[in-house]
């Protein structure tokens, strides 16, 4: 054995708080008050659990091999036979290395009732389940619950989860602590507010808010498992979420992609404990999404070499900015002057406030007041006044000022320039809708739940009412937005897979679209799948208690925020529209219509007419026919929109009323690539599976969301002839009976979603 008696006692209790490599901030502080009250510890027995207690540093892989094979040893003495217990193991151990004579300390009732009161404070009693400590012990039978079985819902979420799974269920214990919670009670901003800002300096003692900076600062190098965190955070409160986005991935994102060595030796590490707190101020007033034309100046003095960092007009102050309440130092985006000239776009770190939070000289920050949600972020508008900063504070990775006054950069066109920029900073809109999905589920996990104990209306059996989720209405409402979910996970690790990649190429261009496409399509999700879970539910889901009301308030800015979603959807479309770099005022539609109609050639008129007539279930559920449908759709879009650009310029008409005369032409397209490229996505996954139960589960998913989504466009498929109306009633009873397919599995699909009970704080829901 490795330890002493005292230490040996209180291994299991250790070993199971160390499960999933995280101590909460209210475990740690539990442990020390009940270790420091234990008078059968020595002196060095405490120092040394002490020192185990520190997340900031975890005992070592070493270290938890010595306690499991201390605990394997203790266990095979005990009667397997008998419910197990944590304190009877720990003791059990105590007393195998003790003297003989010192064996009574063991069988006292006062150290067992100690022990059993850390056991209790910890909320470990039921936990031993979780830790294979020796293979000898005897599994509990499980109660098999019928038509829920048919698979194995624990696998799909492993698959759902993917390569970060380790990093989820960290956040996930995080969250689950009850230091995380906020009380519905607590509306009032300032509270709430300093509330989340502790909340996430908890998040940055355990390392999370670094975890995308390089190990020298703290980090992981992994811009993968910080947007898994964001993530995962999703299933807590929203406001800390975006209190973490903007700290750590905003701000921090922005002086890691933008900044140069100097930058991140001087504010990484600070930023990643959250030693300096700072801000994203991007957004003005009077220009919003249009960052390009943003008014506020950054003018070089070479006779001090510092920047002078201005608000010309009123409608130049930054607007809704995060974290500016807060904030110590800005991120600020300005036009860069040197010499006279505009240099475009550039970010130059701005100090905010003195050590005393105390504004600094010609520095206005003014609160946004109450939001419809979010109040627990601290949003403010931000006005500079003639304000100097060294020019060292300008972030120059893609654009400086030399030592002897002159601008210098590696990228010499300033448009390319400009969306390399915004390039490096693509994390946000990847975050936000993968955060977007999680609240999505979420609404759902709740909404399945409680429609599997609410009955209503009387059913076949006269003795009982009808579960509401067995009426088909209920089930159309519901399960085509399950189905969007699972297939918006498997789109979204696709984007991650390609923003991880991004890190080691210069042409960021496909992240940007996906990005800005997928982002759009995921809050909408969300928006609309909580209102349609809050109707679900009834009045019962407009009770705060329930919480759609703070999902509903606290993500509908998720559709604005990183991007309007309409503005973000005409990127995506331009992006399809061309793979030349010419602007359209320079002659390129002609270009561009040869290069489309090149691509799709004469395959979108000359359909089958067998196949528009072919209402057999077999066929509409073939992956042909859902491969041809998504295809069809984007390729005569696309080649129908070069075309009406091409007339348009014909006719000698401005290339901006052109693109007025187009805009809904090109989102309708832009929503089409993207639920084509989801499709895609979700297919590739599910044809790389096994042949097994959970492969089918998935395959029903995939079928639900592809027939839904041709369906909520019927309308377009019929005008283009892909449908006949026949063979469009012929899919809606199709998809009815994938619904019937759905049904008894229903609770295991948001079980899949791995949200544990603790977060599924809806009293509707507490005793499922």
């Amino acid at each position: 054995m490795h330890y002493s008696p005292g230490i040996n006692s209180l291994l299991p209790l250790f070993y199971v708080g160390w499960a999933d490599s995280v101590l909460s901030p209210s475990e740690m502080k539990i442990i020390r008050q009940h270790v420091d009250a234990m008078d059968f510890l020595t002196f060095a027995d405490k120092k040394q659990l002490m020192k185990w207690t520190d997340q900031a540093n975890p005992p070592s892989e070493e270290t938890y091999k010595e306690w499991l094979a201390d605990i394997n040893a203790g266990a095979m003495k005990l009667d397997l036979d008998r419910k197990l217990s944590l304190v009877q193991l720990g003791i059990n151990i105590a007393k195998n290395t003790s003297k003989s004579e010192d064996n009574k300390i063991w069988d006292s009732p006062k150290v067992k009732a100690s022990i059993e009161g850390l056991e209790a404070a910890l909320g470990v009693d039921n936990q031993l389940s979780k830790v294979a400590f020796y293979t000898t012990v005897k599994p509990e039978t499980e109660t098999q619950i019928e038509d829920i079985d048919a698979f194995d819902s624990r696998k799909v979420q492993s698959i759902l989860d993917g390569k970060f799974a380790e990093h989820k269920n960290r956040t996930k214990k995080l969250l689950m602590d009850s230091y995380f919670e906020v009380p519905y009670a607590l509306k009032e901003k300032d509270a709430l507010r300093n509330l989340v800002l502790d909340q996430c300096k908890e998040l940055a003692k355990q390392g999370f808010g670094a975890l995308a900076f390089p190990e020298e600062y703290g980090g992981e190098n992994s811009p993968g498992a910080s947007s898994a965190v964001f993530e995962t955070m999703a299933l807590g409160n929203i406001s800390l979420l975006i209190k973490f986005g903007v700290q750590f991935g905003l701000f921090g994102g922005a002086v890691l992609q933008l900044g140069t060595k100097k930058h991140h030796d001087k504010y990484l590490a600070k930023t990643g404990s959250l030693d300096l707190a700072g801000c994203f101020a991007m957004t003005e007033t009077g220009h919003g999404s249009n960052v390009r034309d943003l008014e506020t100046t950054a003018t070089y003095n070479p006779e001090d070499q510092t920047i002078t960092i201005h608000s010309p007009t009123h409608t130049a102050g930054k607007e809704y900015i995060g974290n500016a309440l807060h904030s110590k130092m800005a991120a600020v985006f300005t036009q860069l002057k040197v010499g006279g000239q505009n240099h475009g776009i550039h970010a130059v770190l701005v100090p905010l406030r003195d050590e005393k939070h105390q504004e600094l000289p010609g520095i206005t920050v003014k609160d946004n007041g109450y939001k419809m949600g979010l109040n627990g972020v601290d949003n403010g508008r931000i006005w500079f006044d003639q304000v100097k900063v060294p020019v060292e504070n300008l972030l120059d990775k893609y654009g400086g000022i030399d030592a002897e006054g002159n601008y210098q950069s590696s990228i010499k066109k300033e448009s390319k320039r400009f969306f390399t920029m915004l390039g490096a900073l693509v994390g946000g809109r990847v975050s936000i809708a993968l955060g977007s999905n999680t609240a999505a589920k979420k609404a759902l996990d709740i909404a399945i739940k409680y429609a599997l104990r609410r009955r209503q209306f009387d059913s076949l059996n006269e003795t009982t009412e009808t579960l509401i989720l067995d009426y088909p209405s209920h089930q159309k409402r519901l399960f085509p937005l399950i189905a969007k979910s699972y297939a918006l996970s498997f789109a979204l690790e696709s984007l991650r897979d390609k923003f991880i990649e991004q890190y080691k190429n210069t042409d960021k261009r496909e992240v940007e679209t996906l990005a800005a496409g997928l982002k759009s399509y995921a809050s909408w999700h969300a928006t609309a799948t909580i209102q349609e879970c809050r109707e679900a539910c009834g009045g019962k889901g407009y009770l705060a208690e329930n919480e759609f009301a703070d999902l509903k308030a606290d993500t509908d800015i998720f559709t604005t925020f990183e991007g309007d979603n309409h503005v973000l959807l005409q990127l995506v479309a331009k992006a399809l529209l061309t793979d030349f770099k010419q602007e359209f005022n320079d002659g390129g539609f002609m270009a561009v219509a040869r290069h489309v109609l090149k691509r799709v050639g004469t395959s979108v008129t000359d359909l089958n007419p067998l196949t528009v007539r072919n209402t057999n279930s077999e066929h509409i559920l073939s992956y042909d026919f859902l491969d041809s449908a998504f295809e069809f759709r984007q390729q005569k879009l696309l080649f129908t929109l070069s075309d009406r650009m091409r007339n348009f310029l014909r006719k000698k008409l401005h290339p901006s009323e052109i693109f007025l005369r187009v805009q809904n032409h090109m989102i309708t397209l832009a929503l089409a690539q993207v639920e084509h490229y989801i499709y895609k996505e979700f297919k590739t996954k599910v044809l790389a599976m096994p042949k097994d139960s959970e492969r089918e589960a998935l395959e029903i998913m995939l079928r639900t969301y592809s027939l839904d989504a041709i369906l909520r466009d019927s309308g377009w498929f019929l005008e283009n002839d892909f449908l006949t109306g026949e063979k469009s009633k012929a899919i809606r009873r199709v998809q009815n009976s994938l619904f019937r397919k759905i049904r008894p599995l229903a609770a295991s699909y948001v079980d899949a979603f791995g949200i544990p009970k603790v977060l599924r704080r809806a009293e509707i829901v507490k005793e499922v």
